[in-house]
Protein backbone atom coordinates (compact mmCIF):
# COMPACT_ATOMS: atom_id res chain seq x y z
CA UNK A 1 0.00 0.00 0.00
CA UNK A 2 1.16 3.17 -0.21
CA UNK A 3 3.36 4.75 2.42
CA UNK A 4 1.10 7.67 3.48
CA UNK A 5 -1.04 5.13 4.51
CA UNK A 6 -0.72 5.22 8.06
CA UNK A 7 -1.02 8.47 8.36
CA UNK A 8 -4.26 8.32 6.89
CA UNK A 9 -5.64 5.53 9.34
CA UNK A 10 -3.74 6.91 12.64
CA UNK A 11 -5.86 9.90 12.45
CA UNK A 12 -8.80 7.64 13.15
CA UNK A 13 -7.93 7.28 16.73
CA UNK A 14 -7.07 11.13 17.43
CA UNK A 15 -10.99 11.40 16.09
CA UNK A 16 -12.20 8.50 18.86
CA UNK A 17 -10.07 10.30 21.38
CA UNK A 18 -11.33 14.26 20.45
CA UNK A 19 -15.07 12.44 20.12
CA UNK A 20 -15.54 10.96 23.76
CA UNK A 21 -13.81 13.97 25.25
CA UNK A 22 -16.16 16.14 23.53
CA UNK A 23 -18.89 14.04 25.03
CA UNK A 24 -17.17 14.45 28.70
CA UNK A 25 -17.36 18.00 28.31
CA UNK A 26 -21.11 18.42 27.06
CA UNK A 27 -22.06 16.25 30.69
CA UNK A 28 -19.98 18.69 32.47
CA UNK A 29 -19.30 22.09 31.33
CA UNK A 30 -18.61 23.75 34.32
CA UNK A 31 -15.89 21.25 35.40
CA UNK A 32 -14.14 20.87 32.16
CA UNK A 33 -13.93 25.03 31.86
CA UNK A 34 -12.14 24.48 35.56
CA UNK A 35 -9.54 22.39 33.71
CA UNK A 36 -8.59 24.03 31.24
CA UNK A 37 -8.07 27.36 32.65
CA UNK A 38 -6.23 26.09 35.37
CA UNK A 39 -3.79 24.82 32.87
CA UNK A 40 -5.27 21.48 31.94
CA UNK A 41 -4.77 22.32 28.32
CA UNK A 42 -1.69 21.59 28.79
CA UNK A 43 -1.71 17.73 29.52
CA UNK A 44 -5.27 17.81 26.82
CA UNK A 45 -2.64 18.71 24.26
CA UNK A 46 0.32 16.23 25.37
CA UNK A 47 -2.39 13.43 25.45
CA UNK A 48 -3.39 14.30 22.24
CA UNK A 49 0.30 14.50 21.06
CA UNK A 50 0.65 11.10 22.53
CA UNK A 51 -2.51 9.39 21.03
CA UNK A 52 -1.54 10.66 17.93
CA UNK A 53 2.18 9.27 17.75
CA UNK A 54 0.84 5.80 18.88
CA UNK A 55 -1.79 5.81 16.38
CA UNK A 56 0.68 6.83 13.34
CA UNK A 57 2.99 4.00 14.87
CA UNK A 58 0.64 1.14 15.61
CA UNK A 59 -0.78 2.33 11.51
CA UNK A 60 2.84 2.05 10.58
CA UNK A 61 3.08 -1.33 12.01
CA UNK A 62 0.55 -2.89 10.34
CA UNK A 63 1.04 -1.41 7.03
CA UNK A 64 4.33 -3.48 6.86
CA UNK A 65 2.32 -6.38 7.44
CA UNK A 66 0.04 -5.71 4.94
CA UNK A 67 0.19 -6.85 1.28
CA UNK A 68 -1.67 -8.03 -1.84
CA UNK A 69 -1.28 -10.51 -4.70
CA UNK A 70 -3.28 -10.73 -7.82
CA UNK A 71 -3.83 -14.07 -9.75
CA UNK A 72 -5.78 -15.79 -12.72
CA UNK A 73 -8.47 -16.62 -10.02
CA UNK A 74 -8.84 -14.25 -7.27
CA UNK A 75 -7.17 -11.04 -5.16
CA UNK A 76 -5.16 -12.52 -1.67
CA UNK A 77 -4.82 -9.87 0.96
CA UNK A 78 -2.75 -10.53 3.81
CA UNK A 79 -2.87 -7.77 6.88
CA UNK A 80 -2.93 -8.65 10.99
CA UNK A 81 0.23 -7.84 13.65
CA UNK A 82 -1.17 -10.17 16.40
CA UNK A 83 -3.56 -12.35 14.54
CA UNK A 84 -2.24 -12.91 11.27
CA UNK A 85 -5.29 -12.85 8.59
CA UNK A 86 -5.09 -13.99 4.82
CA UNK A 87 -8.20 -13.54 3.03
CA UNK A 88 -9.21 -13.97 -1.03
CA UNK A 89 -11.38 -12.50 -3.52
CA UNK A 90 -12.58 -15.19 -6.25
CA UNK A 91 -12.75 -13.12 -9.44
CA UNK A 92 -15.67 -15.25 -10.95
CA UNK A 93 -17.95 -13.98 -7.56
CA UNK A 94 -16.71 -10.34 -7.86
CA UNK A 95 -20.05 -8.37 -7.69
CA UNK A 96 -19.23 -4.76 -7.58
CA UNK A 97 -15.97 -2.91 -7.49
CA UNK A 98 -16.02 0.33 -6.06
CA UNK A 99 -13.02 3.09 -5.36
CA UNK A 100 -13.18 5.35 -2.89
CA UNK A 101 -11.47 8.67 -2.14
CA UNK A 102 -12.24 9.49 1.23
CA UNK A 103 -11.71 13.65 1.84
CA UNK A 104 -8.27 13.31 3.46
CA UNK A 105 -6.78 10.52 0.74
CA UNK A 106 -8.18 13.51 -2.32
CA UNK A 107 -5.65 15.55 -0.50
CA UNK A 108 -2.71 13.21 -0.85
CA UNK A 109 -4.43 12.01 -4.29
CA UNK A 110 -5.22 8.43 -2.78
CA UNK A 111 -8.10 6.32 -3.19
CA UNK A 112 -8.92 2.65 -1.99
CA UNK A 113 -10.21 0.04 -3.56
CA UNK A 114 -13.64 -2.05 -2.56
CA UNK A 115 -13.97 -5.43 -3.85
CA UNK A 116 -17.66 -6.90 -3.32
CA UNK A 117 -17.81 -10.88 -3.72
CA UNK A 118 -21.06 -13.12 -3.04
CA UNK A 119 -20.79 -13.51 0.70
CA UNK A 120 -21.71 -12.70 4.16
CA UNK A 121 -21.29 -9.83 6.06
CA UNK A 122 -16.99 -8.89 6.33
CA UNK A 123 -16.41 -10.68 2.43
CA UNK A 124 -15.42 -7.82 1.09
CA UNK A 125 -12.13 -7.50 0.24
CA UNK A 126 -10.78 -3.60 0.28
CA UNK A 127 -6.96 -2.24 -0.42
CA UNK A 128 -6.24 0.87 0.95
CA UNK A 129 -4.91 2.70 -0.15
CA UNK A 130 -3.35 3.15 -3.61
CA UNK A 131 -2.39 6.67 -5.82
CA UNK A 132 -6.08 7.10 -7.51
CA UNK A 133 -4.54 6.26 -10.92
CA UNK A 134 -3.04 2.80 -9.72
CA UNK A 135 -7.17 2.34 -8.28
CA UNK A 136 -8.47 2.80 -11.29
CA UNK A 137 -6.05 0.58 -13.13
CA UNK A 138 -6.54 -2.11 -11.23
CA UNK A 139 -9.90 -1.98 -10.93
CA UNK A 140 -9.97 -2.30 -15.34
CA UNK A 141 -7.76 -4.80 -14.54
CA UNK A 142 -9.87 -6.85 -11.97
CA UNK A 143 -12.75 -6.23 -14.12
CA UNK A 144 -11.21 -7.60 -17.14
CA UNK A 145 -10.04 -10.65 -15.88
CA UNK A 146 -13.32 -11.30 -13.96
CA UNK A 147 -15.29 -10.90 -17.44
CA UNK A 148 -13.15 -13.74 -18.88
CA UNK A 149 -10.17 -11.47 -20.59
CA UNK A 150 -6.85 -12.67 -19.37
CA UNK A 151 -3.85 -10.78 -19.40
CA UNK A 152 -0.69 -12.95 -19.18
CA UNK A 153 2.02 -11.52 -17.33
CA UNK A 154 4.16 -8.97 -19.55
CA UNK A 155 1.56 -7.74 -21.24
CA UNK A 156 -0.17 -3.95 -21.67
CA UNK A 157 -2.66 -3.83 -18.66
CA UNK A 158 -5.96 -3.51 -19.39
CA UNK A 159 -7.21 -0.04 -20.85
CA UNK A 160 -10.17 1.47 -19.03
CA UNK A 161 -13.54 0.47 -20.75
CA UNK A 162 -15.34 3.12 -22.79
CA UNK A 163 -18.77 4.26 -21.31
CA UNK A 164 -22.02 6.11 -22.49
CA UNK A 165 -23.62 7.97 -19.88
CA UNK A 166 -27.06 7.55 -19.27
CA UNK A 167 -28.28 10.32 -16.77
CA UNK A 168 -26.99 12.95 -13.86
CA UNK A 169 -28.39 14.51 -11.19
CA UNK A 170 -28.66 18.10 -10.73
CA UNK A 171 -28.05 19.97 -7.61
CA UNK A 172 -30.97 21.73 -7.49
CA UNK A 173 -33.12 18.69 -7.96
CA UNK A 174 -31.58 17.13 -4.93
CA UNK A 175 -31.97 19.87 -2.79
CA UNK A 176 -35.38 19.73 -3.74
CA UNK A 177 -36.06 16.43 -3.08
CA UNK A 178 -34.92 16.87 0.17
CA UNK A 179 -37.38 19.55 1.04
CA UNK A 180 -39.86 17.44 -0.05
CA UNK A 181 -39.00 14.41 1.68
CA UNK A 182 -41.28 12.83 4.39
CA UNK A 183 -39.04 14.17 7.14
CA UNK A 184 -38.81 17.62 6.35
CA UNK A 185 -42.71 17.66 6.29
CA UNK A 186 -43.69 15.74 9.41
CA UNK A 187 -40.95 17.87 10.83
CA UNK A 188 -41.28 21.95 10.00
CA UNK A 189 -45.25 21.93 10.69
CA UNK A 190 -44.21 20.79 14.49
CA UNK A 191 -41.39 23.21 14.68
CA UNK A 192 -43.59 25.70 13.78
CA UNK A 193 -46.21 24.77 15.55
CA UNK A 194 -44.06 24.16 18.53
CA UNK A 195 -42.72 28.21 17.85
CA UNK A 196 -46.09 29.91 17.77
CA UNK A 197 -47.33 28.28 21.00
CA UNK A 198 -44.23 29.07 22.70
CA UNK A 199 -44.49 32.54 21.78
CA UNK A 200 -48.22 32.69 22.61
CA UNK A 201 -47.31 31.18 26.09
CA UNK A 202 -43.85 33.30 26.63
CA UNK A 203 -42.17 29.49 27.27
CA UNK A 204 -38.57 28.87 25.10
CA UNK A 205 -38.83 25.25 27.01
CA UNK A 206 -40.55 23.38 23.99
CA UNK A 207 -38.39 24.95 21.33
CA UNK A 208 -35.37 24.02 23.35
CA UNK A 209 -36.97 20.68 23.14
CA UNK A 210 -36.43 20.36 19.86
CA UNK A 211 -33.59 21.20 19.33
CA UNK A 212 -32.09 17.75 19.44
CA UNK A 213 -34.56 16.35 17.29
CA UNK A 214 -33.73 19.02 14.83
CA UNK A 215 -30.26 18.88 14.87
CA UNK A 216 -30.45 15.11 13.85
CA UNK A 217 -32.67 15.51 11.31
CA UNK A 218 -30.48 18.19 10.03
CA UNK A 219 -27.53 15.64 10.07
CA UNK A 220 -29.58 12.82 7.45
CA UNK A 221 -30.91 15.30 5.54
CA UNK A 222 -26.42 16.70 4.87
CA UNK A 223 -25.41 13.35 4.99
CA UNK A 224 -28.06 12.22 2.27
CA UNK A 225 -26.94 15.41 0.35
CA UNK A 226 -23.30 14.68 0.68
CA UNK A 227 -23.63 11.20 -0.26
CA UNK A 228 -25.17 11.70 -3.74
CA UNK A 229 -24.19 14.58 -4.99
CA UNK A 230 -23.15 15.00 -8.24
CA UNK A 231 -24.63 11.57 -9.06
CA UNK A 232 -24.02 10.25 -12.60
CA UNK A 233 -24.89 6.88 -13.86
CA UNK A 234 -23.29 5.41 -17.43
CA UNK A 235 -23.49 1.97 -18.80
CA UNK A 236 -20.12 0.05 -19.86
CA UNK A 237 -19.15 -3.16 -21.29
CA UNK A 238 -17.32 -3.86 -17.61
CA UNK A 239 -21.16 -2.84 -16.12
CA UNK A 240 -22.92 -0.08 -14.64
CA UNK A 241 -20.98 2.99 -13.38
CA UNK A 242 -21.86 5.10 -10.59
CA UNK A 243 -20.07 8.11 -9.32
CA UNK A 244 -21.05 10.42 -6.71
CA UNK A 245 -20.16 11.74 -3.36
CA UNK A 246 -19.38 15.48 -1.99
CA UNK A 247 -16.41 14.85 0.33
CA UNK A 248 -15.64 11.41 0.29
CA UNK A 249 -15.86 10.29 -3.61
CA UNK A 250 -17.18 6.91 -4.27
CA UNK A 251 -16.73 5.17 -8.09
CA UNK A 252 -19.04 2.30 -8.38
CA UNK A 253 -18.57 -0.58 -11.10
CA UNK A 254 -21.41 -3.52 -11.06
CA UNK A 255 -21.08 -5.89 -13.33
CA UNK A 256 -23.80 -6.57 -16.10
CA UNK A 257 -26.51 -9.23 -14.39
CA UNK A 258 -25.32 -8.46 -10.51
CA UNK A 259 -28.11 -6.75 -9.66
CA UNK A 260 -30.38 -9.36 -7.78
CA UNK A 261 -33.28 -7.00 -7.15
CA UNK A 262 -34.82 -3.31 -7.80
CA UNK A 263 -37.21 -1.25 -6.30
CA UNK A 264 -39.26 2.25 -7.90
CA UNK A 265 -40.40 4.44 -5.11
CA UNK A 266 -42.36 7.37 -5.55
CA UNK A 267 -43.25 9.39 -1.33
CA UNK A 268 -46.56 11.70 -1.98
CA UNK A 269 -44.94 14.88 -2.41
CA UNK A 270 -43.01 13.89 -5.00
CA UNK A 271 -45.93 13.11 -7.26
CA UNK A 272 -46.49 16.69 -8.61
CA UNK A 273 -42.98 16.75 -9.86
CA UNK A 274 -43.06 12.65 -10.95
CA UNK A 275 -40.00 11.89 -9.28
CA UNK A 276 -38.83 8.43 -8.53
CA UNK A 277 -35.89 6.91 -6.48
CA UNK A 278 -34.48 3.49 -7.58
CA UNK A 279 -32.55 1.39 -5.44
CA UNK A 280 -30.86 -2.17 -5.66
CA UNK A 281 -30.06 -5.42 -4.29
CA UNK A 282 -26.40 -6.14 -4.68
CA UNK A 283 -24.78 -9.40 -2.99
CA UNK A 284 -21.97 -8.21 -0.93
CA UNK A 285 -23.55 -4.61 -0.42
CA UNK A 286 -26.20 -4.84 2.03
CA UNK A 287 -24.21 -6.89 4.80
CA UNK A 288 -21.85 -3.91 5.25
CA UNK A 289 -21.47 -0.65 6.79
CA UNK A 290 -22.24 2.12 4.67
CA UNK A 291 -24.86 0.13 1.91
CA UNK A 292 -27.63 3.39 2.52
CA UNK A 293 -25.38 4.96 -0.18
CA UNK A 294 -23.86 1.96 -2.32
CA UNK A 295 -27.68 0.50 -2.95
CA UNK A 296 -28.54 3.69 -4.84
CA UNK A 297 -29.19 3.53 -8.74
CA UNK A 298 -31.13 6.94 -8.81
CA UNK A 299 -31.36 9.07 -5.74
CA UNK A 300 -34.45 11.43 -7.67
CA UNK A 301 -35.24 11.34 -11.29
CA UNK A 302 -38.04 11.71 -13.80
CA UNK A 303 -39.86 8.96 -14.99
CA UNK A 304 -38.13 8.70 -17.79
CA UNK A 305 -34.83 8.44 -15.78
CA UNK A 306 -36.32 5.44 -13.75
CA UNK A 307 -37.36 4.05 -16.66
CA UNK A 308 -33.72 4.34 -18.07
CA UNK A 309 -32.48 2.96 -14.71
CA UNK A 310 -34.72 0.18 -14.99
CA UNK A 311 -33.14 -0.77 -18.44
CA UNK A 312 -29.52 -0.55 -17.32
CA UNK A 313 -30.43 -3.62 -14.52
CA UNK A 314 -32.80 -5.54 -17.31
CA UNK A 315 -32.89 -4.23 -21.22
CA UNK A 316 -35.82 -6.74 -21.99
CA UNK A 317 -38.64 -7.37 -19.49
CA UNK A 318 -40.29 -10.13 -21.80
CA UNK A 319 -43.00 -8.34 -23.35
CA UNK A 320 -44.31 -6.73 -26.34
CA UNK A 321 -45.30 -3.16 -24.54
CA UNK A 322 -42.29 -2.20 -22.14
CA UNK A 323 -43.11 1.13 -21.73
CA UNK A 324 -46.71 0.81 -21.53
CA UNK A 325 -46.34 -1.94 -18.47
CA UNK A 326 -43.69 0.03 -16.83
CA UNK A 327 -46.39 2.70 -16.65
CA UNK A 328 -49.07 0.73 -15.49
CA UNK A 329 -47.21 -0.91 -12.86
CA UNK A 330 -45.94 2.82 -11.61
CA UNK A 331 -48.88 4.71 -11.12
CA UNK A 332 -51.93 1.68 -12.45
CA UNK A 333 -53.78 0.03 -10.30
CA UNK A 334 -56.46 -3.58 -10.85
CA UNK A 335 -55.92 -6.02 -13.41
CA UNK A 336 -55.03 -4.04 -16.40
CA UNK A 337 -51.59 -5.24 -18.20
CA UNK A 338 -52.20 -8.71 -17.04
CA UNK A 339 -51.89 -7.79 -13.14
CA UNK A 340 -52.68 -10.23 -11.38
CA UNK A 341 -54.45 -8.46 -8.17
CA UNK A 342 -55.58 -9.00 -4.84
CA UNK A 343 -59.56 -10.43 -4.42
CA UNK A 344 -61.73 -8.01 -3.15
CA UNK A 345 -62.89 -9.68 0.06
CA UNK A 346 -59.11 -9.17 1.02
CA UNK A 347 -59.83 -5.50 1.13
CA UNK A 348 -59.97 -5.80 5.20
CA UNK A 349 -55.90 -6.25 5.35
CA UNK A 350 -55.02 -3.33 3.19
CA UNK A 351 -58.82 -0.77 2.58
CA UNK A 352 -56.10 1.81 1.03
CA UNK A 353 -54.31 0.18 -1.62
CA UNK A 354 -55.54 -3.22 -1.95
CA UNK A 355 -56.54 -1.85 -5.89
CA UNK A 356 -52.66 -1.03 -6.65
CA UNK A 357 -51.31 -4.53 -5.18
CA UNK A 358 -50.42 -6.68 -7.70
CA UNK A 359 -48.28 -9.15 -9.39
CA UNK A 360 -47.18 -9.87 -13.05
CA UNK A 361 -45.29 -12.44 -14.35
CA UNK A 362 -43.27 -11.59 -17.37
CA UNK A 363 -40.95 -14.13 -19.42
CA UNK A 364 -37.58 -12.18 -18.14
CA UNK A 365 -39.01 -11.04 -14.32
CA UNK A 366 -41.59 -10.82 -11.67
CA UNK A 367 -42.89 -6.99 -11.46
CA UNK A 368 -44.74 -7.01 -7.80
CA UNK A 369 -46.71 -3.52 -7.10
CA UNK A 370 -47.91 -1.88 -4.46
CA UNK A 371 -48.29 1.20 -2.20
CA UNK A 372 -51.06 3.74 -2.08
CA UNK A 373 -49.74 6.90 -0.15
CA UNK A 374 -46.42 5.81 -1.52
CA UNK A 375 -45.76 3.73 -4.62
CA UNK A 376 -43.47 0.77 -4.94
CA UNK A 377 -42.73 -1.15 -7.88
CA UNK A 378 -40.22 -4.40 -7.28
CA UNK A 379 -38.34 -6.20 -9.88
CA UNK A 380 -36.95 -9.47 -9.55
CA UNK A 381 -35.24 -10.93 -12.91
CA UNK A 382 -36.50 -14.79 -12.21
CA UNK A 383 -32.36 -16.29 -12.40
CA UNK A 384 -32.03 -13.76 -9.40
CA UNK A 385 -34.70 -15.50 -7.17
CA UNK A 386 -33.06 -17.44 -4.21
CA UNK A 387 -36.03 -19.10 -2.54
CA UNK A 388 -39.86 -18.25 -1.71
CA UNK A 389 -41.98 -19.07 1.16
CA UNK A 390 -46.00 -18.92 1.15
CA UNK A 391 -47.13 -17.66 4.36
CA UNK A 392 -50.72 -16.96 5.69
CA UNK A 393 -51.56 -15.51 9.01
CA UNK A 394 -55.12 -16.41 10.63
CA UNK A 395 -56.76 -12.98 9.28
CA UNK A 396 -55.37 -14.32 5.97
CA UNK A 397 -56.56 -17.81 6.57
CA UNK A 398 -59.79 -16.77 7.38
CA UNK A 399 -60.44 -14.95 4.30
CA UNK A 400 -58.84 -17.52 1.77
CA UNK A 401 -55.82 -15.51 1.25
CA UNK A 402 -51.92 -16.14 1.43
CA UNK A 403 -48.94 -13.75 0.67
CA UNK A 404 -45.89 -15.02 -1.62
CA UNK A 405 -42.00 -13.70 -0.11
CA UNK A 406 -39.42 -13.74 -2.96
CA UNK A 407 -36.50 -13.49 -0.82
CA UNK A 408 -33.40 -11.76 -2.29
CA UNK A 409 -29.95 -11.19 -1.53
CA UNK A 410 -29.77 -8.71 1.72
CA UNK A 411 -30.42 -5.05 1.07
CA UNK A 412 -32.98 -2.59 0.53
CA UNK A 413 -35.36 -4.50 -1.60
CA UNK A 414 -37.54 -7.17 0.35
CA UNK A 415 -40.33 -8.42 -2.78
CA UNK A 416 -43.71 -9.36 -1.28
CA UNK A 417 -46.46 -10.28 -2.90
CA UNK A 418 -49.11 -9.92 -0.27
CA UNK A 419 -53.10 -11.29 0.17
CA UNK A 420 -53.38 -13.23 -2.86
CA UNK A 421 -56.11 -15.64 -3.46
CA UNK A 422 -55.00 -18.88 -1.72
CA UNK A 423 -54.69 -21.10 -5.10
CA UNK A 424 -53.27 -17.97 -7.08
CA UNK A 425 -50.65 -17.82 -4.27
CA UNK A 426 -49.86 -21.62 -4.48
CA UNK A 427 -49.76 -21.86 -8.21
CA UNK A 428 -47.67 -18.49 -8.24
CA UNK A 429 -44.95 -20.23 -5.82
CA UNK A 430 -44.86 -23.32 -7.89
CA UNK A 431 -44.42 -21.96 -11.10
CA UNK A 432 -41.99 -19.15 -9.89
CA UNK A 433 -39.87 -22.19 -8.45
CA UNK A 434 -39.58 -23.70 -11.83
CA UNK A 435 -39.72 -20.38 -13.96
CA UNK A 436 -36.10 -19.62 -11.77
CA UNK A 437 -34.73 -23.42 -12.38
CA UNK A 438 -35.04 -22.75 -15.98
CA UNK A 439 -33.51 -18.96 -15.87
CA UNK A 440 -30.59 -20.25 -13.59
CA UNK A 441 -29.65 -23.12 -16.06
CA UNK A 442 -29.78 -20.46 -19.23
CA UNK A 443 -28.26 -17.75 -17.75
CA UNK A 444 -24.93 -16.76 -19.14
CA UNK A 445 -21.12 -17.68 -17.39
CA UNK A 446 -19.91 -15.66 -14.71
CA UNK A 447 -16.97 -14.57 -17.02
CA UNK A 448 -20.00 -12.48 -19.33
CA UNK A 449 -17.16 -11.15 -21.52
CA UNK A 450 -15.70 -14.46 -22.80
CA UNK A 451 -19.17 -15.53 -24.74
CA UNK A 452 -20.11 -13.74 -28.06
CA UNK A 453 -21.65 -10.45 -27.51
CA UNK A 454 -25.17 -10.11 -27.66
CA UNK A 455 -27.55 -7.53 -29.35
CA UNK A 456 -28.78 -5.21 -26.93
CA UNK A 457 -31.85 -3.36 -28.10
CA UNK A 458 -32.31 0.37 -26.58
CA UNK A 459 -36.03 0.72 -25.61
CA UNK A 460 -35.42 4.25 -24.85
Amino acid sequence: MHPITPVLKGWQIVAVLLVIAGNQVGDNVVNAQRFLSGGGWRWALLVLAATAVVGVAWASLAWRMTSYAIDEQAVHLRSGILLRQRRQARLDRLQAVDVVKPFLGRLFGLAKLTLEVAGGSGSAVELAFLKESEADALRAELLARAAGIHHPAGDDPAPVAPEHQVFELAPTRLIGSLLLSSTTFVLVPALIGLTVWAVHVREVAPVLAMLPALLGVGSALWSRFAREFGFRAAISPDGIRLRHGLLEQRTQTVPPGRVQAVRITQGPLWRGQDWWRVQINVAGYGSREGAEDANVLLPVGSRVEALHAIWLVLPDLGVPDPRGTLHVALSGSGAEQGFLTMPRRSRWLDPWGWRRRGVLVTDRALLIRSGWFVRHLILVPHERTQSLALQQGPWQRALGVASVTVHSTPGPVSPLIAHLDAADATRLLTEQADRARVARAGAGPEQWMSRPASRTVDRA
